[in-house]
């Protein structure tokens, strides 16, 4: 059984062997295709570097996260256009983009918002999905997002949301929604949200090093983690961790054009 992690910062400078580690470690596991987001212009060197160790096993996506808009975001956003424009670098999508108000207060609002606004219409002018950000911002997201001449297809990211915000959502676009440790957890709420979205429409993902799922949670995350999560999603969705791989995979294919390898 293979599995894909459509959300993995492996290449951050807590790992050691520069993620070498922990890419063997999940492929060992069976979590053999990880999807690296992009999140800074400063970590682009560490993930093209770990990218290029592994081309089988790992997929990029390039973006600016919406506390990592720097002095000057408009700089940092050619940078972002020039990497989608280098046909030489393969990425499958723009992200880790969005709106973040829980570690950023509202006076950051309007260059978060121009930002995402910013790299939506990059990912159309490239045919490229999404992975959306969104901490304390869902109103927010959901403006820019109908701002656009086109939504793009993409994943709202570390999902912990509740029935009514996958509906406000989905009144938007059809979006995925991307599960991770959270939903192992004691006292969310996620749990309930599942049947809401559906096995059709999630993707697995760990968030590492963040996150990790029970009964982990509280140290270091990594990629191999991925069956714990599929194990719960198959729990609470009443199927076999078998079907949750299979589905997974077919939508990190539809959405990202990957697969386990």
């Amino acid at each position: 059984m293979k599995f894909v992690d459509t959300h993995t910062h492996l290449y951050d400078e807590g790992y050691e062997n520069n993620g070498t580690d922990v890419v063997e470690k999940a492929i060992g596991a069976g979590v053999t295709h990880m999807i690296l987001p992009g999140t800074s212009v400063e970590e682009l060197p560490l993930m093209k570097a770990l990218a290029a160790r592994y081309p089988d096993n790992l997929s990029m996506l390039v973006g600016l996260h919406p506390t990592e808009l720097t002095d000057n975001p408009d700089e940092a956003l050619k940078v972002v256009e020039r990497e989608l424009a280098d046909k030489s670098v393969h990425y499958v999508g723009v992200g880790e983009i969005g709106i973040d108000l829980y570690c950023a207060d509202r006076s950051q609002l309007d260059r978060q918002m121009k930002a995402f606004d910013a790299q939506c219409r990059m990912a159309l002018d490239h045919g490229l999905p999404i992975a959306i950000h969104c901490r304390d911002g869902l109103d927010e997201t959901l403006e820019v997002l109908k701002g656009l001449p086109e939504v793009p297809a993409g994943v709202f990211h570390c999902f912990g949301g509740t029935p009514a915000d996958v509906e406000r959502i989905r009144a938007v676009g059809d979006f995925y929604f991307a599960i991770n440790g959270i939903v192992t957890f004691k006292n969310t709420g996620l749990r309930e949200t599942l049947p809401h979205i559906g096995l059709d429409r999630i993707l697995l993902e760990t968030d590492a090093p963040y996150l990790a799922p029970v009964p982990y949670r509280g140290k270091r995350n990594d990629s191999s983690f991925i069956p714990l999560i599929a194990q719960q999603i198959a729990t609470t969705l009443d199927v076999s961790v078998e079907e949750v791989a299979a589905r997974t995979n077919a939508n990190a294919y539809a959405l990202f054009g990957v697969k386990p390898a």
